[in-house]
């Protein structure tokens, strides 16, 4: 009697749209090692003849660029087919070849470089049994399930030859026509008949358990994929901290590199103050201040103070980089109105702009703006900054902007624009490096540091926001900053406040 239950359970697993993804997977894994095996037997045997030419390394970085990019493809295929869950072949997730000698050296020095090509180089020999064994297997299932069809087939070519064919002629079915030749007609009837019965259902079972070892075989291949296609959760945390620890490495030495830097542009900037300073006060000493006028005396102490004014303003940037640097660059970020802000430095520079420089400051506030979240000190020092860099950037009888306006919905746009000469297009990506300055020459005549716009990019950025630069020659220059609409950022979360808080 037939067990239905059973044979549901049989067909339960042919039903199953990962069974058949499996015998994908086994039946491509054959074709791919073949490739593999080729690939790395003649990249491998001549990149070591040709060594001695040069030719031979190119020849084998080229295989290695193939074993890792190979690598990422059967890692596809097995996540894929197989429904593997694989760590990542690197700590960004992201393909990446070495093309850099030094890079190459720390990729070869990864063990998940030679466990994947370890991976590539077996599968040759695992992909033919694993496909001998599929084959195998699914043949014998479909000739028992196809076997009434298949018998018929050979006793019509044994009645067509006249039983002249030899046994290899009818293949699986052979027994069939050896029945029918050699047993009395009645009998080889019943014989033949019973066996075309008994064949299907035995080629459903061979069919259930034939899946049933495919499936256990597609699982083990998934968990060696899984083993030598990515990194372990060690390997991952390893990787990781030693990346960390590069990173750490680097920013140390360009923190050190900055410091020396620091020292020799300081040095180098205090020597014009400090001699001015110097030889205006032994001009005032006696006995040469008996031969000075008194407008002349108070030229020089008058030249004393601006310098020592500058050197006073070279302290305080100092020390806000330092600050900056040290991530002690404490900001109480909240909402602030930008407008009030841009009003108080409006009243502040405006007339020193028309008195000093002969230039005019305009404002242009859009109306019914949205507060914005900054330190309102911060803010205002940015401002300044940038207005009085523009004001000492344009010449006599030229204008400088300040506009406010609502970029979109999540921040207001405050733009710093004048009539200058404008910056080089070669000098505008530097604009905000420290003592970097496109006209050293008139900036020194003016007081320029070159720290002014480093400061403003370092506050901008605590505060959350962005700063950006644009100019054309003898047209002008325009700054512009980013800020963070203060409701939008009450939204996103008070995460977000508390990073842009240091």
């Amino acid at each position: 009697m037939v067990d239905y239950r059973r044979l549901g359970r049989v067909f339960g697993v042919a039903r199953r749209g990962q069974t058949y993804r499996n015998l994908v997977y086994l039946l491509v894994v054959f074709p791919l090692g073949m490739l593999h095996f080729v690939t790395f037997a003649v990249g491998f045997s001549l990149g070591a003849g040709l060594a001695v030419l040069g030719v031979g390394l190119i020849v084998l970085w080229l295989t290695f660029g193939y074993a890792w990019c190979m690598a990422y493809v059967e890692r596809f295929l097995a996540i894929r087919l197989l429904r593997v869950d694989i760590g990542p072949l690197s700590t960004s997730g992201r393909f990446s070849y070495p093309w850099r000698w030094r890079d190459l050296r720390r990729h070869l020095s990864r063990p998940i470089t030679w466990k994947s090509l370890l991976y590539l180089t077996i599968e040759c020999p695992l992909g033919v049994a694993t496909f001998t064994l599929t084959v195998s297997l699914l043949a014998i299932s479909l000739s028992l399930l196809f076997y009434p069809v298949g018998g018929v087939v050979a006793l019509a070519t044994s009645f067509s030859t006249g039983g002249a064919g030899h046994a290899g002629t009818y293949g699986p079915f052979t027994l069939t026509v050896l029945i029918w030749q050699h047993v009395p007609q009645p009998l080889a009837l019943v014989l033949v008949l019973l066996l075309f019965s008994l064949a299907p259902v035995l080629g459903v079972y061979a069919t259930g358990g034939t899946l049933w070892v495919l499936n256990e075989t597609a699982d083990c291949w998934g968990q060696f994929a899984r083993f030598m296609l990515g990194l372990t959760n060690s390997e991952q945390q390893l990787t990781e901290a030693r990346t960390r620890a590069a990173r750490e490495e680097a920013r140390a030495e360009r923190s050190d590199l900055r410091r020396r830097e620091l020292i020799v542009n300081v040095s180098h900037e205090l020597r014009t103050p400090i001699a001015n300073i110097r030889g205006h006060v032994e001009s005032l000493r006696p006995p040469m201040s008996e031969r000075l006028s008194e407008d002349d005396k108070q030229s020089y102490l008058a030249i004393v103070a601006r310098e020592a004014d500058r050197l006073s303003t070279l302290v305080d940037d100092l020390l806000a980089l330092a600050r900056a640097d040290a991530d002690e660059l404490h900001l109480e970020v909240r909402p602030v109105d930008v407008c009030a802000i841009v009003e108080e430095v409006y009243q502040v520079l405006a007339p020193l702009a028309h008195r000093d420089r002969q230039v005019t400051l305009v404002r242009n506030v859009a109306p019914d703006l949205p507060g914005v979240m900054a330190d309102r000190d911060r803010l205002a020092q940015v401002l300044l900054n940038l207005a009085r860099n523009a004001i000492t950037a344009t010449p006599a009888g030229g204008i400088v902007f300040i506009d406010v306006e609502q970029a979109d919905d999540g921040h207001v746009s405050l733009t710093v624009s004048d009539t200058g000469h404008g910056i080089p297009p070669e000098d505008l990506d530097r604009v905000f490096e420290r003592f970097y300055r496109a006209d050293a020459a008139r900036q020194r005549a003016t007081g320029g540091f070159g720290l002014g716009l480093s400061i403003v990019r370092d506050l901008v950025q605590a505060m959350g926001g962005a700063v950006s630069a644009t100019s054309t020659v003898n047209v002008g220059s325009s700054f512009r900053v980013l800020l963070r609409v203060a409701a939008a950022a009450h939204d996103s979360g008070s995460a977000g406040v508390g990073a842009a808080s240091r």
